[in-house]
């Protein structure tokens, strides 16, 4: 175990060639679309064409056949340099992945290779207003209407939409064998009749828009359901649920590291009383503090992709949840001591910084808040009664 928290030198090779693509777009460029309300198309683009989309699926469509640990290297790096693309969590993490474990033949060869070279994208649902991301207590339903299968429901926070050709809808149907429902996941095209999405006004700074979508006797053709009918839907939710926690923890550490590094650069060079402000305790400590804790959520989001990408999905389960935990807390500190350090430079727009510390939020609210882990590890590591 001790060697998967090291970069390979492949691994270390991917980490540099990232940063170095991301270093000639930068936090400006990402700032200027995410104000204009623009996808940030150019760097997806030449990252896709550089192989670095589709790294973590399978080479025979058109993938790198590497892991999820390797996705989330391309992602952290991203963000690192101010660029931290959220639809990397959702197309070739998410949705990538079930497919390419779950999904038909027919399937893969429809969707893999665009969503590995960066030519298609996909979005995911599954939070809904009453339910939240419980599945269990999902009302989406569908139900069979001949061949065809009819999606009726409502989703929230539904992310980029916009820029995707079809979604990945987690819903309700009827188990066949028992009568009961279970989950079951689809892929909904974006210009199917019955389906309705809206933008949600949000007070984030990002390319990427949420929407609220309505789904009105949606109607799909058999193939829509991902996998066999027979198949547990269950195991295919949670082999996508598990990769969006370790790349949500990717996703924060990238703008913890830009943050911190912005904060660094500025207390070397800032003088006041004839010496740099970074030379006083009072500033160098809670910085210094900061990079231990995102150096540690790093190592335990290393542990979690070494457990997925070797077939661990319990032992992974757990450690996702933490490293996503432990990322969110570290990326939420490291921004909030990176505007102290600056003071007011830290609220404008030069900087940047400001606009990170909503994006850091989004570590400790989605996919799952904080809390929801807390219960997690009492319960499945702690072995404490639920107590809900």
């Amino acid at each position: 175990m001790s060697a998967a928290l090291i970069d390979t030198e492949e691994q270390h090779d991917l980490r540099a060639a990232v940063a170095a693509l991301a270093a000639r777009y930068g936090r400006a460029y990402f700032q200027r679309k995410a104000r204009a309300g623009e996808p940030v198309r150019e760097l997806w683009t030449e990252a896709a064409k550089a192989g670095y989309l589709g790294v973590n699926l399978p080479a025979e469509y058109g993938g790198g056949g590497a892991g999820i640990g390797e996705l989330a290297i391309v992602l952290e790096e991203l963000g690192a340099a101010g660029c931290p693309l959220l639809m990397l969590i959702v197309s070739p993490a998410i949705c990538g992945t079930v497919i390419a474990r779950y999904g038909t033949e027919a399937q893969r060869r429809r969707w893999l290779p665009g969503l590995a070279d960066g030519t298609a994208v996909m979005a995911f649902g599954i939070t809904e207003p009453d339910a939240g991301s419980n599945s269990h207590r999902i009302t989406t339903t569908a139900r069979r209407d001949g061949e065809d299968w009819l999606l009726t429901g409502r989703k929230v926070f539904v992310s980029g939409i916009d820029q995707a050709d079809a979604v990945l809808f987690v819903a309700r149907t009827e188990d066949a064998r028992t009568g009961r429902l279970r989950p079951a996941l689809f892929v909904v095209p974006r210009d199917t009749p019955g389906f309705e999405y809206r933008p949600i006004a949000m007070e984030l700074t990002a390319p990427e828009r949420q929407f609220q979508v309505f789904l009105d006797d949606a109607r799909l053709p058999a193939d829509a359901l991902v996998g066999d009918p027979d198949d547990s839907g269950l195991a295919q939710l949670f082999a996508g649920l598990n990769p969006e926690r370790i790349m949500t923890a990717a996703f924060t550490l990238g703008i913890a590291r830009h943050a911190l590094a912005t904060a660094v650069s500025y207390a070397r060079t800032r003088t006041v009383w004839d010496r740099p402000i970074g030379a006083h305790q009072g500033i160098a400590h809670p910085l210094a503090q900061c990079a231990v804790e995102v150096e540690l959520a790093r190592l335990m989001t290393r542990k979690a992709a070494h457990l997925y990408d070797t077939g661990r999905d319990a032992a992974a389960g757990e450690a996702a949840n933490m490293a996503k935990y432990a990322a969110g807390e570290a990326s939420c500190r490291a921004v909030d001591q990176a505007v102290q350090t600056l003071g007011g430079n830290g609220l404008t727009q030069e900087y940047g910084l400001a606009a990170l510390i909503t994006a850091t939020r989004v570590g400790r609210v989605a996919p799952v808040s904080r809390e929801m882990i807390l219960n997690y590890v009492a319960q499945h590591t702690l072995g404490l009664p639920r107590s809900y």
